[in-house]
């Protein structure tokens, strides 16, 4: 017997969404089989055919299907030349296809419940008619966005209700003593029973090898960088610590026009501009200092290292990166600064204060990714309940 598993991610925007399902699917290939006695084969669906760069686990495959992007407007068909109507009709025939044929005994979707314009509905209202010891999950990041706007999501998909229709458990991947959905206001009421916080997703992601040393140095990383540049240009004029190279890094969706503003800014020869890098994680580990946006799983490769950040959330859309930021500073384990606020002299003031520290990341649950397959055991297998998986 194999257990199947099959993970979604509707990915508008960046790899963070499908960043987070790889962790999670990289957990769960290692550590099910000694929870459960069985080894495991999954699906990774996403809508950023990018994603298959990162290499899926052994016995999983990538699902891409058409991809959509969104701004102050709404949803819209990133490459095709067609309405979203058709594209998300599209997207939801895929899944439904492909979870029809794999009839897998474990579903997690990733932070939209029923997708881009409902296009998972079909799909999960056939799960739970046709194979329904099939578990259903509804992973949501520490943070939604500010309370308000958070609940009028839900409440446009039908409340908590409709979830829990679809859904036998929600995971919050973060620390209620950091934040808590639950008393924020971002969630109702009556999704709390279903909840479970496993702690951020920091140790235990899959990492390369670390790089050569060849000197001390400190990082910049806007993640996937197609809103990174001033941050990066930030960075980039900044005053580089005596003895030290400064890595920038602006992400492979960051325009071309963008990276040549960020090259152009970087007139110190001791900064290096360039728009990926291998093994980012074993990187921020032998930073001197990072400065980085306020994504989610960016952010957990930080927590996971004792390297000193300096965060700018995004501002925006979403509120979501400086409530994270802003809650992350009070337990003193980053340091945060506004997107108004920030200039190469900021930038230059940080390097020079913590190029020689450390930061250690202690009272902060950072064990998410273990937590997760312990409540993956207990969902498809309900006898190993009360199982804890070992930390990696």
């Amino acid at each position: 017997m194999v257990y199947r598993i099959a993970l979604s991610s509707h990915d508008s925007v960046g790899l963070g969404h499908v960043r987070r399902n790889l962790a999670i699917s990289h957990a769960l290939t290692r550590m099910l089989p000694d929870l459960l006695g069985q080894e495991v084969t999954g699906v990774l669906v996403t809508g950023q055919a990018s994603a298959t760069a990162f290499p899926a686990p052994a016995g999983w495959d990538w699902v891409v299907v058409p991809s959509v992007s969104v701004d102050e407007s709404g949803y819209r068909s990133r490459h095709l030349a067609t309405d979203i109507e058709r594209v998300t009709a599209m997207r939801a025939g895929a899944v439904t296809g492909v979870l029809r044929a794999f009839a897998p005994d474990l579903f997690i979707v990733d932070r939209h419940p029923f997708g881009v314009h409902g296009e998972l509905r079909d799909a999960l209202r056939e799960l739970r008619a046709v194979h329904p010891s099939c578990a259903t999950v509804l992973g949501l990041r520490d943070v939604l966005d500010r309370p308000a706007a958070a609940r009028a999501e839900f409440r446009a998909l039908g409340g908590a209700r409709a979830v829990r229709e679809h859904f036998d458990a929600v995971w919050v991947y973060g620390d209620p003593g950091v934040h808590d959905l639950r008393t924020s206001g971002e969630t109702p009421p009556g999704l709390a029973p279903l909840i479970s916080y496993t702690g951020y997703l920091a140790h235990g992601r899959p990492t390369g090898p670390p790089p050569a040393a060849d000197g001390p140095f400190v990082l910049t990383t806007v993640g996937g960088g197609s809103d990174g540049v001033e941050v990066a240009v930030a960075a980039a004029a900044a005053t580089v610590p005596h003895g030290h190279r400064h890595l920038v890094v602006t992400g492979p969706q960051m325009s071309p026009a963008d990276r040549d503003r960020v090259r152009r800014a970087a007139t110190d020869p001791s900064v290096e501009v360039v728009e990926s890098v291998p093994h980012l994680p074993a990187l921020l580990e032998r930073a001197a200092a990072v400065v980085t946006m306020g994504g989610y799983n960016t952010v957990c490769e930080v927590l996971h290292t004792s390297t000193p950040a300096l965060v700018v959330p995004r501002c925006g859309r979403r509120d979501e990166q400086r409530i994270r930021a802003r809650a992350l500073e009070q337990k003193g384990v980053i340091e945060t600064v506004d997107a108004d606020r920030l200039d190469d002299r900021a930038v230059t003031e940080f390097f020079r204060r913590t190029h020689l520290t450390r930061c250690p990341r202690e009272g902060v649950q950072l064990d998410g990714i273990a937590e997760t397959a312990a409540l993956a055991a207990q969902l498809i297998a309900p006898s190993t309940r009360g199982v804890t998986a070992h930390a990696v």
